[in-house]
């Protein structure tokens, strides 16, 4: 998906998931791929890991959700509520494109013409 080159991108560079690459949802995609396929993490503690608030985790967090790179369930352990988040297999993907696009990319860098400074 990411990997793909924009219809506009110059030279066919490959263009990068706008979802993935918000920095703070890249964070929180960094912190979550380190996970294995099927561990998931509290809110509490994926909060602590990527240093945000829980509101602009939530929000970006939905995004993500609704991109279906993660799930989010909400359970409660001994009758207090806990919300797990997991990267799913499309998010895992998505990510593995994502840097390969990025690679992609800064191996293709010594190669894009610059303009010439003029003295």
């Amino acid at each position: 998906m990411s990997a793909d080159p924009a219809p506009d991108a110059p030279h066919g560079l490959p263009s990068l998931d706008p979802v993935i690459h918000a920095q703070p949802r890249l964070r929180v995609v960094v912190a979550l791929v380190a996970l294995g396929e099927k561990d998931q993490v509290s809110f509490t503690r994926l909060q602590e890991l990527v240093g945000m608030t829980a509101g602009n985790l939530s929000t970006h967090l939905r995004k993500l959700e609704e991109a279906g790179y993660v799930r989010v369930e909400k359970t409660y352990r001994h009758r207090t509520p806990v919300t797990y988040i997991s990267l799913v297999r499309a998010g895992r993907r998505a990510f593995e494109d994502y840097t390969a696009a990025l690679q992609a990319l800064l191996a293709e860098a010594p190669n894009v013409p610059t303009r010439e400074r003029v003295p």
